[in-house]
């Protein structure tokens, strides 16, 4: 019989075929970034696409692809001759910094957001903060990588709702929570961050710039003391 070669097929299967990359792509940059999160990949240690293949049952294409995702994310390395490898954790004085700078641009826009950002936006940010907090009840050390993902989300939200672009910008190429949550497993950072999203929310909700900037300040401010407890722990990696 004839090839069916209708306008309707030739579209399903030009669909299909790509959709399936994409999904496998993703699942491929999640398995691997959940490993770096969790330290499987050990920091600053060498990646190695043909273990991957046989771990994760793939072609060398999407764990390529995946790299170069993560590697724009800062979390994975990339030299000539030499291949991956995990990028180095962040030390004391980039951690100090990174705050330094955080206080300085997410108060100023969350400010801006509780006048500016649409009540939709708002929904979307409950919506993801009802996310991290269902992520409670997961096993802690899966939801962690998930937590850090959905944090970054959060944050990149307000900062798209202040209305100020080269503020979004700066903020995202910092790449902040996937560096500060692989830094240690802290059981306490998600519960504790959970309860400091829900009063930027309600002040964001209220219309209060000045307590959304205050609810902002806050929570960076234990953010900070929360992660510069690993330096505490291990002086060495100082």
């Amino acid at each position: 019989m004839p090839k069916d070669s209708s306008p309707e097929k030739q579209s399903f299967t030009a669909s299909t075929l790509l959709r399936r990359p994409t999904r496998l792509g993703d699942e491929v940059y999640n398995a691997i970034y959940a490993q770096l999160m969790s330290h499987k990949i050990a920091p600053g240690g060498r990646i190695s696409v043909d273990n991957l293949v046989r771990e994760l049952g793939v072609s060398q294409t999407p764990i390529r692809e995946a790299l170069s995702r993560l590697e724009t994310q800062g979390l994975v390395v990339k030299r000539h001759l030499v291949g991956y490898s995990a990028a180095d954790q962040l030390n004391k004085s980039r951690l100090e910094q990174l705050y330094e700078l955080r206080l300085l641009l997410e108060p100023f826009a969350a400010a801006k957001a509780a006048v500016t950002m649409t009540d939709a936006s708002i929904e979307t940010l409950e919506s993801l903060a009802q996310e991290m907090k269902a992520l409670e009840a997961e096993d802690p050390q899966i939801a962690y990588g998930q937590f850090a993902q959905r944090d970054s989300e959060f944050h990149d939200l307000i900062a798209a709702g202040s209305g100020n672009e080269l503020v979004r910008e700066a903020l995202a190429n910092l790449h902040t929570h996937v560096h500060l949550f692989r830094l240690f497993y802290h059981s306490q950072a998600t519960a504790e961050a959970n309860d400091e999203h829900a009063q930027i929310i309600a002040a964001l909700r209220g219309r209060d710039a000045e307590a959304a900037a205050e609810a902002m300040r806050s929570h960076i401010v234990r953010s900070s003391e929360r992660f510069a407890t690993f330096f505490t722990r291990y002086p060495r990696a100082s």
